[in-house]
């Protein structure tokens, strides 16, 4: 970071991304007074608050800014970004966040709301990959053909983004983890930790985060979250594409 006006942190929680500015001869250390740090994992928003706190206190400035798009758009420079911060950390960022975004959204004038706007998008994520693998093994345990399952969903109501992006994976059989099942064993046990500390109940969501667990704690971890499905299929006998 020495010398940089701008490092962008994009790894997988909060505890790496403090590691990063905070760790020996961190970001913290090295990055120039007023340059910025944009923060792009996902995270507790509170967590967001205090490593932001922590850094502005140096003299540097903290964007929070989750990001969503997968590896595809970020190689295309096309990511969405989330984005939460000071004006003086949107002013600096600015030259990077314009080549990387497609779609920039400026949600507040302090770090925290941009891991929270990316936290309601993870809920959702980790709730429709877990309801597309339940439905799709459901199918196959039903004896349907589920590449006709996939044409005909993808033309109905019952569609989402996921179930359209994710199901392929199952049709061809083919885990190799464009997102790990792991990611959302993390995000959904981040929802359960901040719907606990707001008294709200997220049923559904919990639900969701059972069957990563599950998942995971089968060795698919690692696996593309669509693994799910491989999970009901296991627990249920049912023959997916790709089975031994």
């Amino acid at each position: 970071a020495k010398g940089a006006d701008i490092v962008v942190s994009v790894v997988v929680n909060a505890a790496q991304t403090e590691t990063i500015l905070f760790g020996k001869d961190g970001v913290a250390e090295t990055l120039p007074k007023d340059s910025v740090f944009i923060s792009s994992a996902t995270m507790d928003p509170d967590v967001a608050r205090r490593l932001a706190k922590q850094l502005e206190t140096t003299g540097r400035h903290y964007l929070d800014a989750p990001i969503s798009g997968g590896a595809q758009r970020a190689a295309q420079g096309e990511l969405t970004i989330l984005a939460s911060g000071s004006p003086a950390a949107f002013a600096k960022a600015r030259p990077a966040l314009d080549a990387m975004a497609a779609k920039l959204y400026e949600l507040g004038d302090a770090a925290g709301q941009g891991a929270a706007f990316k936290m309601i998008n993870q809920l959702l994520a980790g709730v429709h990959i877990a309801a597309a693998s339940e439905a799709m093994a459901f199918a196959a345990k039903q004896g349907l053909d589920i590449r006709k399952v996939y044409e005909v969903i993808t033309a109905s109501a019952g569609n989402s983004w996921m179930f359209e992006n994710r199901m392929p994976h199952v049709l061809d059989g083919d885990y190799t983890p464009r997102s790990a099942v792991e990611i959302f064993v993390k995000d959904l046990g981040i929802i359960q930790d901040m719907a606990r500390s707001a008294r709200f109940p997220v049923p559904v969501s919990a639900a969701a985060l059972q069957m990563f667990l599950m998942t995971s704690a089968a060795g698919m971890g690692r696996d593309d979250d669509a693994s799910v499905a491989r999970m009901y299929a296991k627990v249920t006998g049912v023959k997916l594409p790709g089975d031994k």
